[in-house]
């Protein structure tokens, strides 16, 4: 093989995608006195490839909790950290004033009812005397006009009632908005969760307006991940999916690594994506959802999506056959500049010129030939040390 076919191999690496992490890459080889490299013909094969994007954790339902009176904590009833259920008392807000108003609008419910007796009392009285003034009527007792005052008196006393009966309503209705301003004193969990930082300790004063929130609850049964992928990938993905709702359905299980390195042992599955592109970043948030029944993903958190993918035919070549990028791997992926078929050097690349003859020989010859080198780089010196010169050293 001559030098021409091998620059072109070089210049690809530049554009190559690495996919595994061992060994060295690097074109140095023993002198051994020939031109005989190794050579091997370009082909495509299967290859497990993954995209990750910075990400961000997140509660499906994170609540700030405020009280919605003014007033001075009396009690906590909750720590930071506990897991509460829906309806569970978190703290409680001084509530003497509020307590006051429901005994006060309880006396005016007590007292409009009192009303509403008498006045009945009064109408029972107006309607029996007006019927018997319809009986003296009709026994020409009395005159038309002791009548008419006796069904003006049964009126005016109906009216009456009503009007205790209106007021008993509203009586009824100012008792129960003085209790439910009371039971805002206390505070219980809109949701399911678990319960964040506690700013406010019992004795501060807080607000429906305080800053911070007293607290957070977090429901963290399942959580959501935040993270952007950018217009051009956007692109491909609809394009090749048909739209956007396909994109979504069709998106493969996605994986999430934590801060500390590892991986999360459950999978995600994106259900969201964002119909806008963020215009200061040229990027979409998109949202993966992961069940967290171990609560181990909190809220607030920060990880790495990873997105697996596979290319059916991808051109593989070994790092050892590039000089133009350093890289802790085996091999490239090749983009562009190589086809199936193309022949390579992949090893000894630093030794050739331009127009030098080889000599190609396989993989096999080539490490007997180092193996042989290394025996007689022990008598002189370390193997080890030879090889590690030559660049033919492995991990």
């Amino acid at each position: 093989m001559k030098k021409n076919k091998f620059l072109r191999v070089a210049a690809v690496a530049t554009v190559a995608l690495a996919v595994s992490s061992c060994g060295k890459s690097g074109g140095g080889r023993p002198d051994f006195g020939d031109n005989e490299y190794p050579v091997m013909t370009v082909g495509v094969q299967s290859a497990q490839l993954q995209t990750t994007y910075p990400a961000t954790i997140k509660g499906v339902q994170d609540v700030e909790i405020r009280p919605k009176v003014s007033g001075f904590i009396t009690r906590l009833a909750v720590q930071e950290g506990q897991s509460v259920s829906k309806g569970q008392l978190l703290f409680t807000v001084d509530n003497a004033t509020y307590a006051a108003a429901v005994r006060q609008a309880e006396a005016s419910v007590r007292q409009a009812q009192a009303s509403v007796n008498s006045a009945e009392a009064q109408l029972a009285t107006a309607t029996l005397t007006y019927k018997n003034s319809q009986e003296l009527f009709k026994n020409n007792v009395i005159g038309s006009y002791e009548l008419q005052t006796a069904k003006n008196t049964m009126e005016t006393a109906q009216a009456a009632v009503a009007q205790a009966k209106s007021g008993v309503a509203q009586a009824q209705a100012s008792l129960a908005n003085a209790r439910e301003t009371l039971s805002w004193c206390y505070v219980t969990a809109p949701t399911s969760g678990v319960v964040g930082n506690l700013p406010y300790k019992q004795g501060a004063l807080v607000s429906p307006s305080a800053t911070p929130a007293v607290t957070t609850i977090s429901n963290i049964s399942s959580m959501e991940v935040y993270f952007s992928m950018t217009e051009k990938d956007i692109l491909s993905m609809t394009k090749n999916a048909g739209g956007m709702s396909a994109a979504v359905n069709d998106y493969p299980p996605v994986k999430l690594r934590l801060a500390d390195g590892t991986m999360y042992n459950h999978n995600g599955t994106v259900t969201k994506v964002s119909g806008v592109i963020d215009p200061t970043t040229g990027s979409v948030s998109m949202i993966a959802r992961f069940d967290n029944p171990e609560h181990l993903l909190k809220s607030g958190g920060s990880g790495e999506i990873v997105v697996p993918r596979t290319n059916a035919n991808a051109i593989m070549i070994p790092q050892t056959a590039t000089t133009q990028a350093q890289n802790d791997g085996n091999t490239y992926i090749v983009t562009e500049g190589l086809k199936a078929g193309d022949k390579i050097v992949t090893a000894g690349i630093a030794k050739l010129t331009d127009a030098m003859e080889i000599k190609p020989i396989s993989q096999a010859q080539y490490d007997k030939k180092i193996n042989e080198a290394a025996n007689l780089g022990g008598q002189q010196g370390t193997a080890k040390g030879f090889i590690d010169a030559m660049g033919g050293g492995k991990k």
